[in-house]
């Protein structure tokens, strides 16, 4: 006799522990308050489901205990949606296609309230809902043809399993932040900025590339010509030695943004897309979930930007390029302080991608969906954008800060017609010269205005190469914490500098990185707190780990020391450390020595790696352990040095793991008063 299907509601043991699994998932959905849980959540449903089909097929059972696990672990997923949840609670369903904005459509996109979020989360569920309960009810209740049931029964169990796939793909996935928030600090301090912009304040530029590498302008020995970027540091200053504060993209923007390393703000990987239409690609926004701590989708709102700086002294503040770091609610550039925004939330190989403009945190979109698939334009609009907004300030006779934040040459890489095959060298230079070309108009137009010369202007990138690109001599590349990922151009040019500069045309051989560059123009802009009671003035409310960069612009003084060493971390680890020090400490030490290097400079570099994974793919399980390089005669990173200063390697060492458990023991850098 054929087994009939049956609802097993009995104590057997595998279920019961699916069950158990299940609620402890639930609680640990409430007690935790993290997205990753709810990843895990969704995981478990779409397991189950596919053991329910096995239960069925083997012993003719559906087993009631399994079915009370997913409703548990679903409960969890939405109660915690419904509670903390960051938007209205539409999940993949919320178009950024249609650029809607948190103000004009509440149901769909921002905060909304508990009745969007509890509409919205049960919608996603309902399939899974519909078909688990439909499941329970049919293998519980007799059929008066069995073969009828078994038909209903293995048909719903197959639906269910296709509607926990489907709630991946368009589940819930922003949330609260679930950390420490500053917003008491960053109110306080924004209160206190003195309104110091005024016709005589400077203008200020910030050029931020997309891994281009060292050796990618002529000025640091490229094989092309990049002529107008050259101007920078033949009217200014070159760095030798400069470093973007992390070799891959989300992580440096928010070191630039906020003189903080991103460690501080969860910000240690790429930023992902967190909206999109029902697609495969809804998936990627699983993505934040697992890589960012603390539910972050972006640069946190209580994180204090320059923009929010430099908007609070009377600047008008504009962002013209790629942002990288938030697609909505507080993660918005106009909620971090930029009056405009032009250009993409997000990096060029990810979807979606278009360009929008944006203010007071709502945006539209500028040129249509379709960008991904043909960005060849994207150069001449940036330059259109930010060429007619600085224009308008400059007419206006107001202080501006521009950044402009290049998506290039970030692949996939494109060149307008104009460009396409211009320098024979393919596409990565034919971009580059664009983008070259372009800033040289922008020039001209601010010579024109008369604004040229009272504008710092900077260039810079936020890391290495990663498919072409030159980094000189350097090891390495993006994503990497050796000095090819880190090491980029950075020049600077004020042109009514004041003395500010040192001479023009020269070069800076000491160290700096991107995290000084805020309180560098802080200073360099004369931006004061509290009635001109505190100069260069900076929030302290929350460890700033950038320092001025001023006494090296004037007279190429060592800023990076022990007390303020230059790290490369790589996802949420402290990679390597470096700071330099006067030679004679060292020759004191080791009074024997008579090397070059300790003979020939004043100051020498070191750089100390714990443990990083050789860059050569031939020996990628091979590590480098306990290695001490000496970048003042080394900057290949070429040599351990350990074996001939052992001393100076454990100090190192030290420091490293000092550093690493101060951030640990205080996450956000919050300093208490």
């Amino acid at each position: 006799m054929k087994k009939k299907i049956t609802l097993d509601t009995g104590k057997k043991i595998f279920p019961i522990i699916l069950m158990v699994i299940g609620i402890g998932i639930m609680l640990a959905e409430w007690i935790i308050r993290l997205n990753f849980v709810s990843v895990v959540a969704v995981a478990y449903c779409c397991i189950l489901s596919a053991v329910i089909i096995l239960s069925l097929i083997i012993k003719k059972k559906v087993y009631a205990p399994m079915i009370y696990g997913y409703a548990a672990a679903a409960v969890g997923v939405i109660v915690y949606y419904v509670i903390w949840g960051a938007d209205a609670g539409f999940g993949a369903f919320t178009s950024g296609l249609a650029g809607f904005s948190s103000a004009e459509h509440p149901w769909l996109q921002g905060e909304g309230n508990l009745g969007t979020r509890l509409l919205g989360n049960l919608l996603l569920a309902l399939p899974s809902a519909v078909f688990l309960w439909a499941l329970y009810f049919t293998a519980k209740h007799s059929f008066k043809k069995e073969g009828a049931k078994k038909a209903a029964v293995a048909v719903l169990s197959i639906l269910l399993t296709g509607a926990s796939v489907f709630y991946v793909l368009t589940m819930n996935l922003r949330s609260e932040p679930n950390t420490e928030r500053l917003w008491d600090g960053q109110d306080d301090y924004l209160k206190n900025v003195d309104k110091t912009a005024n016709a005589d304040s400077p203008n200020v530029l910030v050029i931020l590339m997309d891994d281009l590498g060292y050796g990618d302008v002529s000025l640091n020995g490229a094989i092309y010509d990049t002529p107008n970027i050259d101007s920078i540091g033949e009217n200014g200053l070159n760095f030798e030695n400069f470093y973007s504060s992390y070799s891959v993209c989300s992580p440096a923007r928010f070191a630039a943004m906020t003189g903080r390393y991103p460690y501080r703000g969860y910000a240690d990987n790429v930023v992902y897309p967190t909206l999109d239409t029902f697609s495969p690609f809804a998936s990627t926004r699983i993505f934040n979930s697992i890589e960012m701590g603390g539910n972050a989708d972006g640069m946190l709102g209580d994180e204090v930007t320059i923009a929010e700086t430099f908007k609070a002294a009377g600047y008008s503040t504009g962002l013209f390029g790629k942002w990288h770091l938030g697609d909505y609610g507080e993660y918005l550039p106009t909620n971090q302080g930029f009056d405009y925004f032009y250009g993409s939330h997000h990096v060029n190989d990810m979807t979606p991608f278009y360009h929008v403009r944006e203010e007071n945190g709502q945006y539209t979109i500028a040129h249509g969906t379709d960008e991904l698939k043909d960005q060849s334009n994207a150069t001449r609009w940036i330059h259109e954008e930010i060429n007619a907004w600085i224009t308008e300030q400059a007419k206006a006779d107001q202080p501006f800060l521009a950044v402009y934040t290049s998506p290039w040459p970030h692949a996939p890489v494109y060149a307008g017609d104009d460009f396409d095959g211009k320098t024979g060298m393919g596409t990565y230079v034919d971009c580059v010269t664009e983008v070259d070309t372009y800033l040289g108009q922008l020039f001209d137009t601010m010579e024109e205005l008369g604004v040229l010369e009272d504008t710092i202007i900077v260039f810079t990138s936020d890391n290495g190469p990663a498919l072409e690109g030159s980094v000189n001599e350097l090891r390495g590349g993006k994503y990497l914490a050796y000095e090819g990922g880190q090491k980029v151009p950075f020049m600077i040019r004020w042109d009514n500098a004041n003395g500010a500069l040192g001479a023009t045309g020269t070069t800076r051989k000491q160290s700096a990185t991107l995290v000084d560059l805020y309180p560098t123009l802080v200073e360099l802009c004369g931006i004061t707190g509290h009635n001109g009671e505190t100069p260069n003035y900076m929030p302290t409310d929350r460890v700033i780990d950038g320092i001025s960069m001023t006494s090296l612009l004037k007279n190429d003084t060592v800023i990076h020391t022990e007390a303020h060493p230059i790290l490369h971390m790589k996802r949420e680890d402290l990679k390597a450390i470096q700071y330099t020090v006067p030679t004679a400490d060292v020759r004191a030490q080791y009074p024997d020595y008579t090397y070059d290097v300790l003979t020939d400079n004043e100051y020498i570099t070191f750089k100390y790696f714990d443990r990083i994974q050789n860059d050569n793919s031939a020996f990628f399980d091979k590590y480098r352990k306990n290695w001490l390089h000496i970048l003042t005669d080394d900057p290949g990173e070429n040599y351990n040095r350990t074996p001939v200063y052992p001393e100076i390697s454990d100090k190192f060492h030290e420091k490293l793991d000092e550093i690493q458990k101060e951030f640990k023991e205080n996450r956000r850098g919050i300093v208490n008063a």
